[in-house]
């Protein structure tokens, strides 16, 4: 395949995925598709994840899972550092076409290394949106053209249920907290809340805190300015700014609720 990246090492692990996935599926395998940081062009070598979508002609057998967690096995224990940063789904064709909360549950690689089936969240709402429009094949038909166009609509109320179901407290694990690369984290995710719920649009985390530090001015700014900073191995001490920066983000997402 081309070179979907600038990176070479990611694009080297990009051809063992696709060669890996290609020799699991046979037949079941439709595309390979970048999506995230890497599709957007805020790919952060330091923190940012190589997500990718598989889509499959139909549900995967059950006696496939272990092949394809065995592969993801062998492929991060190659000693190439990206191999350690892939996180992806395998979405069926009908399944992809439009979010359906009775069918959601795939087989997703987790950026801890583990395989397993597991429900995609509403988030996976504004994931098909991100998809349909930046969305980088590496093999496979056109996304626009496996993927309903998501209405302005359906990415409010997105967010709305990410930031109730998520972000709410009590937290569903209050200890992540405890780390500064998830206080970055979350500071960052707020702003993409905040620019969704403002435009119904969906940009990168770079773009919506950017937009975010001009819209809110300080002490937000500052808090903003830190987390997109952040790299590991440093501190990011603020975890009462961050508690309050949700709780502003949870207040002002109400003006956006509907019954």
């Amino acid at each position: 395949m081309s070179n979907p990246t600038p990176y070479p090492e990611i694009n080297t692990v990009l051809d063992l995925l696709l060669a890996g996935v290609q020799t699991v599926l046979g037949d079941h395998f439709i595309g390979l598709y970048l999506h995230g940081s890497l599709a957007s062009g805020d790919y952060n070598p330091h923190t940012s994840n190589i997500d990718f979508l598989v889509v499959t002609r139909d549900e995967l057998p059950f006696e496939l899972l272990p092949e394809l967690a065995a592969m993801h096995t062998r492929l991060t224990a190659s000693g190439l550092k990206p191999a350690a940063k892939l996180e992806g789904s395998y979405i069926p064709l009908d399944a992809l076409r439009r979010y359906d909360p009775p069918h959601v549950e795939h087989p997703v690689l987790r950026v801890d290394g583990t395989f397993a089936v597991d429900g995609h969240g509403t988030d996976w709402i504004i994931q098909r949106h991100y998809l349909r429009q930046q969305g980088i094949p590496i093999i496979g038909p056109p996304l626009e053209t496996l993927i309903d166009p998501v209405q302005p609509a359906d990415l409010l109320r997105a967010v709305l249920g990410i930031l109730q179901e998520w972000w709410s407290p009590p937290f569903p694990n209050p200890a992540r907290f405890d780390s500064p690369e998830y206080q970055a984290y979350a500071v960052l995710t707020m702003c993409r809340a905040l620019y969704t719920l403002q435009f119904a649009d969906v940009v990168s985390k770079l773009t919506a805190a950017r937009w975010a530090q001009a819209a809110l001015g300080d002490p937000w700014a500052a808090l903003i300015e830190r987390a997109l900073a952040w790299q590991p191995g440093a501190l990011f001490d603020s975890q009462a700014q961050t508690f309050a920066f949700i709780q502003f983000t949870l207040d002002r997402s109400r003006e956006f609720a509907t019954d």
